[in-house]
């Protein structure tokens, strides 16, 4: 994991530009009714028209926030006005689903389970009217044209929803994936009223697509072990929020958490604890549960770096092991890890190549998503120097590159073997000390994950030809801001240390949601270029968070990166939208904590009862 960034990061606030003043476009069409011709001409004719056009109902369109709003913002919505809302039957039903696809079953169960659980109130009550007297919303339909589409990157996700005044609900979708998402979208259109009576929009339209294809996050369990609840929770918001990938960063240098059928001493060896282990059962019901909303899992397996913790088990197999991390404070260029728990693979010993081939056969049997996320980030020349084996390579003229080459060769084709892409990180193609040649990571079967260097990096990626997954520390890094964890540490013993500075954390300061929300991944591309960016990650590095902070440090935050990629953070005039965005997001943080995620706040619930009045320009 990225600790200690070489380049040096400064954050540039966007400029302060007043929120623009959105107006409900109305659309009113014309019928020309049969009539008499009291005179000839064209003055008759247009009169005529003029005078006896009878307008259709007109509809809000979705430039702006209505009074119960998606998340993330749809790609189109519009809401018939005047705007009005109607009660859900007690015996509501979704049908279309029964005897399909069992994923789709259980959604519609889902779904229809949490409609009546959730007591959600908006923090602003909705001015809409109330249907009396009309009949109730008593089922949503679900049509789908491909059933049996398989969850995997690229897959069609569209769908569309119409909720009818009439009391009829349908949505349309080219795969149960897409499906899923409109029946999240629908939950969200629901609301409590004044009695407590089940409300939904009615009038409603929704077409919707992603604009990304790759909205994930990552999260670390090689520095914490997170109960397998936890992961959960957080895959079932991850989905709510139409999020789709799931970047599992199993092991690192500080603990190996996953029991592997053919290498059970790596956590027997390298686990925390007995009770902190991921097992067969474990990951099947992550993965299963996953699939079950529409998330797709891809595991990691860090190596050749930050592979302290194989140590225990394959001793002959890790490069400085147990050394302390930072021989000379002094001097970065000493260290023989990123960060403290040193050990890499080394590439010159045949158990490495065994003990690789085993993981990879256990995980991708483990793992059925399309891509495997082999690592590959922060290879420190430090820690390799310090082998005699290695130091021996390079006397007779071996170079380090060579060194990681070696092992990318053999590891990479293997993965491709299990008809798998090969996702590594950046750094195996752009460190300036160590990485290989492009001809070692052919771009037809390789993506590489960009967290350094923010828009630049991303650029030199897909110049190279590779897709790219874009996790910019400056933008998407979650666990920045606070501080630093390494223990002993003088800089906070000066009382000017917090002043212009990043506080002691090497990628601070901590990443807003505006700061989330307003970074576009594909800056600074050409429109082919843009094309190779299949979309972004947040990432959380958890040296500092475990089960008490988890859904604080990850959420709303991740769902600002939700709403960016899935609709984009502009409106239709390419204006940023993050100002009309703030209540938007102060209401789904409101919904999420209701379902149970503990959301941190993004203002006080004053700012949202008066609308502008925490702005900062009027």
């Amino acid at each position: 994991m990225p600790y200690i960034n070489r380049m040096t990061h400064r954050c540039i606030h966007p400029s302060i530009k007043p929120s623009a003043n959105h107006t409900l476009q109305r659309h009113r069409a014309a019928r020309a009714k049969p009539q008499m011709a009291a005179k000839k001409g064209l003055l008759a004719a247009v009169l005529l028209l003029s005078l006896l056009s009878s307008p259709l109902p007109s509809r809000a369109q979705a430039s702006s926030s209505f009074p119960v709003n998606v998340w993330p913002k749809p790609t189109s919505m519009s809401w018939a006005e005047p705007l009005a809302a109607m009660p859900v039957s007690a015996s509501f039903r979704i049908l279309g689903t029964s005897g399909n696809n069992p994923y789709l079953v259980s959604a519609a169960q889902r779904y229809t389970a949490l409609l009546f659980a959730e007591r959600y109130r908006p923090i602003v009550r909705p001015a809409v009217n109330v249907t009396a007297g009309g009949p109730p919303l008593q089922s949503l339909s679900v049509s789908v044209s491909d059933l049996s589409a398989p969850l995997q990157d690229g897959v069609d996700e569209s769908y569309a929803l119409e909720i009818l005044p009439t009391g009829v609900a349908t949505v349309t979708a080219a795969t149960v994936w897409g499906a899923m998402h409109g029946l999240e979208s629908f939950s969200q259109l629901a609301w409590r009223g004044r009695q407590g009576e089940l409300l939904v929009a009615a009038g409603v339209r929704v077409e919707d697509k992603p604009l990304y294809q790759h909205r994930g996050l990552m999260l670390d369990t090689g520095r914490t072990y997170f109960p397998v609840v936890d992961i959960l929770r957080t895959i079932d918001t991850m989905a709510a929020n139409k999020m789709n990938v799931f970047h599992w960063h199993i092991t690192d240098s500080q603990s190996f958490p996953i029991e592997l059928p053919s290498e059970p001493m790596l956590a027997e060896m390298g686990a925390y604890g007995e009770d902190m282990r991921y097992t067969v059962e474990d990951v099947k019901r992550i993965v299963e549960f996953a699939m079950s909303r529409g998330v797709r899992v891809v595991p990691e397996i860090d190596a050749p770096g930050h592979t302290a913790s194989w140590a225990g088990a394959y001793p002959e197999a890790v490069s400085c092991a147990g050394k302390f991390w930072l021989p000379d404070a002094s001097d970065w260029g000493s260290r023989l890890a990123a960060e403290p728990g040193s050990g890499q693979l080394n590439p010159l010993e045949p158990k490495t190549y065994e003990v690789m081939s085993n993981i990879i056969n256990d995980i991708t049997s483990m793992f059925p998503d399309g891509f495997y996320h082999a690592g590959a980030d922060e290879v420190t020349p430090g820690c390799w120097k310090t082998d005699p084996s290695i130091q021996a390579d390079m006397e007779k003229g071996g170079t380090l590159s060579q060194l990681l080459e070696r092992y990318v060769r053999a590891v990479h084709p293997h993965v491709v073997s299990k008809n798998r892409t090969v996702v590594f990180w950046e750094d195996v193609l752009l460190d300036v000390e160590v990485n290989v040649s492009a001809s070692a990571i052919p771009p037809a079967t390789t993506v590489l994950q960009t967290w350094n260097n923010g828009a630049n990096n991303t650029k030199l990626i897909v110049q190279a030809g590779y897709r790219a997954i874009v996790s910019s520390a400056s933008f998407y890094y979650l666990d920045c801001g606070h501080g630093d964890f390494v223990g002993n540490n003088s800089e906070y013993d000066d009382p000017r240390s917090d002043f212009d500075t990043k506080g002691g954390s090497w990628c601070g300061p901590f990443k807003t949601w505006q700061r989330v929300y307003d970074y576009d991944i594909a800056y600074g591309l050409t429109a082919e270029e843009g094309k190779l960016v299949i979309g972004g990650e947040v990432a959380l590095w958890t040296e500092q968070a475990d089960s008490t902070v988890l859904d604080a440090r990850i959420w709303p935050r991740a769902s600002a990166m939700g709403e960016a990629l899935w609709s984009g953070n502009r409106d239709a005039s390419g204006r940023k939208r993050y100002a009309e965005a703030t209540d938007r997001l102060n209401d789904w943080r409101h919904r999420m904590v209701g379902r149970g995620i503990r959301a941190e706040p993004i203002q006080p619930l004053w700012c949202r009862t008066r609308p502008g009045m925490c702005d900062l320009v009027r």
